[in-house]
């Protein structure tokens, strides 16, 4: 099993370049405020951020996002171990109407002809429209379940919390430097064309800092990269069609080695990795002086192409931002169906109850954009268990990426893991803690919506296969968890 790693920015060519070395990173976007940062460290050590090298000001800023996103999965790690109730696995292809539907169905299918079958030619199939992406409808059906203690499972099964190295938290940070002025990014077009014209012809330096962070022992290591970049001279028409593409207007040094301003690059001394954004010489040297191997990281087939939703003319596809991550795939289950997450999925079903009666009032909901399985319906913030984390740390991750569930304002009062072999799914219950509000929204572009949804209206929803078939149950798991959590 490789080392995971998280990179702490929303960077396409960050996570491009690892991807392209043999890493699929988790992605978790820090939110750092970096004048903050970079006012406080300057503070701190008594100087003004003009004082600052810009080598120190990347590395500062790296260490900042690399440290929010440490403290992020801290909380995630510390809401899974303080789970508590029980954990119900439930065996849907164990039960015997189940198990006699699938004899009947494979006595049906052995009289199709096979000569038929292996000359048939496989066709790409949308998954968020076909339904072999939408869960087998279990209702009515006497499921077999077994019932544990959480605790026991949180103790034993591989984890954050467990970990004896990883995941490898990776933040960084670019600058331009030229003729002693610090460029981030322009943001505005009339920045960036500013910018451009004093570059036009002219040498900088690119700087990126790198901070690393072992999420297993909390050990640090830092560093910065730095490449001298020759530029063309380019006319004002080509400045104006460079802006016009959007590229320069939030890349440090509004130009990019990769992109539409790759040709007016004359010549890079030094890393050019660097340059894009996260260099990996200096990376393997830094998981390196941890530890590590930079060859435990990989997790990335040689060839390998990334899974996805393949669409159709006139077919929602995800958004072009969607990145592939560890552990999303799409896995051939025994039902005869196709899930999505090669580790399983799980998500959070989050409760609030009545601060005087204990009673359960709403859950979040989630609408689920069109371009997703079963795109259009209802159902709870969750996705695909990544690698390096339990089933209870995927749901606290995804349902904060997804719709702003805070880990530290919830507790985890139990677990309901429905089990086909080679695929489950985990929805884990929680309430708010007392004293605490969360404020759902929606926080990429996975939810046409995100809401605390009163428990009348949940069974009046279009609501997700799987979650029409468990609502009944789940409703009343809920009604009875309240009725044990009286007066906490």
């Amino acid at each position: 099993m490789s080392v995971p790693v998280i990179l702490a920015s929303k960077s396409r060519p960050r996570r491009d370049v690892l991807y392209s070395a043999g890493v699929c990173p988790t992605i978790r976007v820090s939110h750092v405020d970096e004048p903050a940062a970079l006012e406080d460290f300057a503070r701190e050590h008594g100087v003004t951020v003009d004082d600052l090298s810009v080598g120190q000001r990347v590395t500062v800023l790296a260490g900042a996002k690399a440290d929010a996103v440490y403290r992020a999965y801290r909380e995630v790690a510390a809401t899974a171990a303080a789970a508590t109730g029980e954990r119900v696995i439930a065996y849907p292809l164990r039960a015997e109407e189940v198990i006699a539907e699938d004899e009947a169905r494979e006595t049906a299918g052995s009289s199709a002809s096979a000569e038929a079958a292996a000359s048939a030619v496989p066709e790409l199939i949308d998954y968020s429209k076909d339904t072999i992406a939408t869960t087998r409808d279990f209702s009515g059906v006497d499921i077999p379940t077994v019932t544990e203690p959480i605790s026991n499972v949180v103790a034993l099964q591989p984890g954050l919390t467990r970990a004896e190295v990883g995941p490898l938290i990776i933040g960084c940070d670019s600058m331009f430097l030229m003729d002693g002025e610090c460029y981030g990014k322009p943001h505005s077009a009339d920045v960036a064309r500013e910018r451009l014209r004093r570059m036009s012809g002219a040498t900088g330096e690119l700087w990126t800092g790198h901070c690393v962070i072992d999420f297993a022992s909390g050990r640090v290591a830092r560093g910065a990269s730095r490449a001298i970049v020759h530029f063309a001279e380019f006319s004002a028409h080509d400045i104006e069609r460079y802006i016009a593409t959007g590229e320069p207007l939030e890349v440090a040094g509004s130009f990019t080695l990769e992109g539409f301003g790759g040709a007016f690059i004359e010549s890079i001394e030094g890393d050019p990795h660097g340059v894009i954004g996260i260099s990996l010489p200096l990376l393997r040297r830094l998981v390196g002086e941890l530890g590590v191997a930079w060859t435990d990281l990989w997790n990335v087939v040689r060839g390998e192409s990334e899974p996805g939703v393949l669409g159709a003319d006139g077919k929602e596809l995800p958004p072009k931002e969607n990145v592939h991550q560890p552990g999303d795939g799409w896995v051939d289950c025994a039902c005869g169906r196709k899930h999505w997450g090669t580790n399983g999925a799980s998500g959070i079903l989050l409760a609030r109850r009545n601060p005087r009666t204990g009673e359960v009032t709403h859950v979040v909901m989630q609408h689920r954009a069109k371009w997703s399985a079963e795109g259009g319906t209802w159902g709870i913030p969750g996705g695909a268990t990544a690698d390096g984390e339990s089933p209870i740390e995927g749901a606290l991750r995804e349902s904060y990426e997804e719709a702003n569930i805070t880990p530290e304002d919830i507790e985890v009062v139990g677990s309901y893991r429905e089990d086909h072999g080679p695929w489950a799914y985990t929805t884990v219950f929680a309430f708010e803690r007392p004293g605490r509000a969360v404020l759902p929204h929606a926080n990429d572009d996975e939810s046409m919506e995100i809401a605390w949804m009163p428990l009348a209206r949940i069974p009046d929803l279009k609501l997700l296969t799987a979650m029409k078939t468990d609502w009944p149950r789940f409703e009343a798991r809920l009604k009875s968890l309240s009725a044990a959590y009286q007066g906490r």
